[in-house]
This record gives C-alpha cells, structure tokens and sequence, in this order.
C-alpha cells in the first residue's frame, strides 16, 4: 500500500504546526521548509480545517495554526480524512467492481480486515508522539535551517 502525497503533507504540516505551536505559520513557510508545492499545501490544509484539526486565519498576514492539542490528534483520523479512497483493491468500490469472482472471494474481507488494523494502529498514536519533547527541538532546528537555507 503506498499512500498519496495528500497524506504525507497533512502529516507533515501537523508535525510543523506542532513545532510551531505559539505562533500562526503561513503556508509559504511550511512549503519552503519541506520543499514541497504550496498549491497542493493549499488543499491539504483546507481538509484539515474541515476536520478541525487546523485553524485558518485568512487574509495579507493570515496562516494557519493548530486547532487543538497535538495528543488529541490521532494519526488514523488523519489519514483517513487526507485518503477520501483507501480502496485497496478493485472490489472494494461496488461501483467500478469488474472482478468475476468478488461475490465468492474471501480476499476483500481479509484485505479490510488489515486495512482496519492498520488504521487501528495508528489511531494508537498521536502528532503528540511523533514530536516527542526531545525530537520537537530538533525538529524545531531543522525547520530553522531550512527555512534559513531558502531566504
């Protein structure tokens, strides 16, 4: 399984925002920091909004900042919101199904059964547990250089 871009940068701004927490951070400077497209940043904030995990400040010196506590944001809420299709395979949609054999293969139930799992497992963790209090500094840092780096 090999999740979108769209996962990976909600994730990433959290982890940005949780580093950030004292102040608004515009997208610009999330972008700049990991190198990424700050159109697609765009898109991948407003579904964070919409699920209450950012607030959006709009406006010349607008940004974006945490909405809540980064322990009570759970990475499989995350990705469940950031992935709208977490099809695994084919018979997962009824829709565009056109595998002769999904009404007798096991497969699908065994393909959800660990999809559940693994969004069960990250639900276990939090942004709060990938910043740790040791690893938010050194993160903090590396954000700086970056940042530094690209003015």
């Amino acid at each position: 399984m090999q999740l979108t871009l769209r996962s990976d940068y909600a994730l990433r701004v959290l982890v940005y925002l949780s580093t950030h927490p004292d102040r608004i951070v515009t997208t610009q400077e999330i972008s700049s920091a990991y190198g990424i497209s700050k159109h697609h940043l765009v898109r991948v904030i407003q579904t964070l909004a919409e699920q209450q995990h950012v607030k959006i400040y709009p406006g010349r010196s607008g940004g974006v900042k945490l909405a809540r506590e980064p322990h009570k944001i759970r990475l499989g809420d995350v990705l469940q919101a950031a992935e709208p299709n977490l099809r695994l395979v084919e018979c997962f949609d009824k829709r565009t199904n056109t595998c002769p054999i999904s009404s007798v293969c096991a497969l699908k139930g065994i393909l959800n059964e660990g999809l559940v799992a693994f969004v069960n497992t990250l639900n276990r963790y939090t942004i709060a547990d990938v910043i740790q209090s040791s690893n938010q500094r050194k993160l903090a840092n590396i954000f700086a250089t970056v940042t530094w780096q690209t003015r």
